[in-house]
């Protein structure tokens, strides 16, 4: 499993420093140069050789430039259809909310309905060219444009906002070196321990400094590594003794690991990726798990419950861990929360000896509109944080972790488990994601198909027979007619259909109020 810290370049004279950011823009050049070439179909082996030519970098430095432009070609290229996904949800939901405001189903609160209409096809018109352009690129097997320092800062240059320089800072602020485990960890940009200062130091080879030959001068800056990565960071970049040599010297191994300079409001950032050693794995859909005893998650943006049960789906303890800041701060800050509270979880679970993780399948599309706040906190994927972070946790600490569809388990655990066990809703969603692992079927409580015959059954009828005839004609009528006659259908053969099609009745038509069941306005 790879594992990336982030440490911080400490200081340096300010003429090793322009050094640095020299080297940094020549690499950015070179990475941009090979990543046009490769769309051109030139060969990597040809152009590896062009480029150290061209930028006079070493072979090793021009092999990364030409291996991260493969990456982001390989890349763009897998999120292709995820982008036109994406832009088809985006125009079903727009025709959806000009239909509703056409037809006066809703209304226009801060500006005059015809600036909402105008304003609404405008956008639909603009998703359209945008859905056509992506198509088009999936038809011919190429990729969008890609803008190297960042749309929104190119538009930002384009109405002059930010300044030439600070455009070209942008796109000229990283430099990136490969792991080598027989060139003692890395070649290029190498960490080193100073026993005698205690303190940690990057060489970074500088091949502009000196051109024609093999070896290049390293520039030396001090490396602010924090505490809680000391120890760890002790262990990558120092070589291990695996033995003596035949003149009775050490034998050394070392770790491999990449380093990625990245340089951000002045300040040079290190990120250090190593291969990390787990003890846990995940498993896939057709492995079982062993465990006596299971943790069912259930993640969401401001808290994870956690429920405890046996193999034989019996409910032991369930527990709540907040994290309401994930809702509004940056995201530095997140990926902060999401390790405390991943570190909390694990050692909650350990203190249970629990063997196994069972967690929510999310996929989070990116079709979302108008509603700011759900698109900041999805555009952030606070929730695939925060799973992330209990995942790379979990293996580590040598858990088994699947994966289950999350499909109604939030419903099931709310009229099923809810009042039962005194369970807040995610608690009981986190147990039936722990059952639903361990292949148990959620039938439905005699109580609440009690309720769908003599309650929801009569009132979906009466909706049907008191709709308007004008209703009944319209587009969106039908669609609620065909909608209501969808959830009576799903009733009355709920027993020869999967039991999922009755959640969803339940889901749309009944809600608990004061411990009881009532209807719900459909």
């Amino acid at each position: 499993m790879k594992v990336t810290k982030i440490c911080l370049i400490d200081d340096g004279s300010a003429v090793e420093l322009e050094k640095l950011n020299r080297l940094m823009t020549v690499f950015c050049a070179a990475l941009r140069y090979s990543f046009n070439r490769l769309l051109e179909g030139e060969q990597s082996g040809k152009l590896i050789k062009s480029t150290s030519a061209l930028f006079h970098l070493n072979k090793r430095y021009a092999e990364d430039a030409v291996m991260q432009a493969q990456a982001m070609i390989s890349s763009q290229k897998e999120l292709l259809p995820l982008r036109i996904q994406g832009v088809q949800g985006k125009i079903k939901k727009t025709c959806m909310k000009l239909e509703d405001y056409q037809t006066g189903r809703k209304r226009s609160k801060k500006v005059p309905l015809e600036t909402c209409l105008k304003g609404l096809s405008a956008s639909l018109e603009k998703l359209q060219v945008k859905e056509s352009l992506l198509l088009k690129h999936q038809e011919d097997q190429t990729i969008p444009t890609v803008i190297f320092g960042g749309k929104r800062n190119f538009h930002e240059r384009l109405k002059g906002k930010i300044t030439r320089n600070e455009w070209k800072d942008l796109r000229s602020n990283t430099l990136y070196s490969r792991g080598d485990k027989s060139k003692k960890g890395n070649l290029n940009t190498r960490i080193v321990f100073d026993k005698g200062e205690q303190q940690f130091f990057i060489e970074v080879a500088n091949p502009l400094l000196v051109e024609g030959q093999k070896r290049s001068p390293r520039l030396r800056f001090k490396l602010h590594v924090p505490d809680k990565y000391f120890d760890v960071i002790v262990g990558v970049v120092l070589p291990n003794e695996v033995g003596i040599t035949s003149k009775n010297k050490p034998l050394e191994e070392y770790i491999p690991y990449s380093i990625e300079l990245k340089r951000k409001n002045s300040e040079i950032y290190v990120h250090i990726t190593y291969e990390d050693i787990v003890h846990g794995s995940m498993l896939n859909g057709n492995e079982k798990i062993q465990s006596d005893l299971v943790g069912g998650i259930d993640v969401n943006i401001d808290r994870v419950a956690v429920s405890i049960l046996t193999k034989q789906g019996n409910l032991l303890e369930s527990k709540t861990f907040y994290c309401h800041e994930m809702e509004y701060v940056k995201s530095n800050r997140r990926s902060n929360i999401s390790g405390e509270i991943a570190k909390d979880i694990v050692q909650y679970l350990l203190s249970w000896n629990v063997g196994a993780i069972v967690i929510e399948d999310i996929t989070l599309k990116q079709d979302h509109d108008t509603n700011k706040r759900f698109n900041r906190l999805v555009h952030a994927f606070a929730k695939t944080k925060l799973q992330k972070a209990i995942i790379s946790r979990g293996i580590k600490f040598g858990f088994k972790i699947k994966k289950v569809n999350p499909a109604y388990t939030s419903v099931v655990g709310r009229f099923k488990y809810s009042k039962k066990y005194g369970l807040s809703v995610h608690e009981a969603a986190a147990l039936v994601i722990g059952r639903r692992c361990l292949g148990f079927d959620e039938k439905i409580p005699q109580e609440i198909l009690i309720q769908l015959r003599q309650l929801v059954k009569p009132k979906l009828i009466s909706i049907l027979g008191s709709m308007e005839e004008s209703e009944k004609k319209s587009k969106n009528g039908k669609q609620r007619r065909k909608y209501l006659g969808m959830l009576l259908r799903n009733i009355e053969t709920f027993k020869e259909n999967h039991s999922w099609k009755l959640w969803n009745v339940i889901h749309k038509t009944l809600m608990i109020k004061n411990q009881k069941l009532q209807f719900k306005e459909v």
